[in-house]
């Protein structure tokens, strides 16, 4: 989660790959967002509210369903595949499991490639403090290692020889704003323990309204992700500011420069005045009372 996937993704589809896949975005959270960044594909579909690989698993198999019956009817010989980015929540196991389960798609589909990508920058935290994150590694063909600017080399070095201890099979590379980069030498692997369980991550959707409180909305942005940055693993939202419509990320504690939309957007208009913040360790009431206080 929050290891660049859209952006990788998106930089392929302005290279001209993945031109004939029909690109499938599952967000966890009823307010899709990370579809924004993927204009240039030309067949998209967005799941949201229910990760793909548990409650969206359903709604999953009905638009693989019908993205195999246009490929067998109006676009024959159009589509060339599948391309599922998931929810950071997901198991890759499971919604394999559940593709190769369907009588239909069974027939229909091979799996070709499971690809993960892994934060240089907090993925030693999250090999070492979620579950999920070493099955989704260990469950990879490909992996690749992003944010590797931003992180001390040695510790993208660390990481590097974790995952080759979690998953020999994997081809390993690196990747900045998805252009292929260079990787250090492996290192020494963190000491990684089992796993400790811990609250489970679900995603809250807040909303904060049409209003031009822009500077309280960031004032509060910010003193959550001081106060509690290690429960907090995304926030994402679209919000209407002086400075235009922004979309707005963040990666645990790190919040991402905003990126200004453009008024006219390919697909269905995004919702403003939403932030999503995906994390544990909170209620919605208890964030609704804390963005009252700021922006109410």
């Amino acid at each position: 989660m929050g290891a660049g996937k859209s952006s990788w993704l998106r930089h392929h589809l302005y290279a001209g790959h993945f031109a004939h896949h029909h690109i499938i975005v599952n967000e966890a959270a009823g307010t899709p967002v990370d579809n924004l960044l993927l204009g240039a594909a030309s067949r998209l579909t967005v799941l949201a509210g229910g990760c793909a690989c548990c409650e969206g698993a359903a709604a999953l198999i009905r638009a693989m369903r019908g993205i195999c019956d246009e490929a067998s009817g109006r676009d024959f010989g159009q589509i060339a595949g599948i391309l599922l980015e998931t929810s950071g929540l997901a198991d890759p196991g499971a919604i394999a499991t559940a593709v190769a389960g369907d009588p239909i798609l069974a027939r229909r589909l091979r799996l070709s490639e499971t690809l993960v990508l892994a934060d240089a920058l907090h993925g030693q935290s999250q090999l070492m403090e979620e579950p999920l994150a070493r099955a989704q590694a260990e469950t990879a063909d490909r992996i690749i290692i992003t944010k590797t600017a931003a992180a001390p080399p040695e510790q993208t070095a660390r990481l590097l020889a974790s995952l080759q201890m979690l998953n020999p099979a994997a081809r390993i590379t690196g990747a900045e704003l998805g252009m292929p980069c260079d990787l250090p030498e492996p290192g020494q692997p963190f000491d990684l323990a089992p796993a400790r369980e811990s609250t489970p991550i679900r995603p809250f959707r807040l909303i904060t309204g049409e209003t031009e409180g822009w500077v309280a909305l960031s004032t509060w942005l910010s003193a959550l992700l001081f106060a509690r940055g290690g429960d907090v693993v995304r926030v994402k939202g679209v919000v209407r500011t002086p400075a235009g419509r922004l979309l707005l990320q963040s990666v645990r504690h790190v919040m991402q420069p905003p990126e200004i939309l453009p008024e006219t957007l390919a697909g269905p208009a995004p919702e403003e005045g939403v932030i999503v913040l995906i994390g544990r360790n909170f209620d919605a009431e208890m964030l609704e009372r804390s963005w009252a206080r700021f922006g109410g």
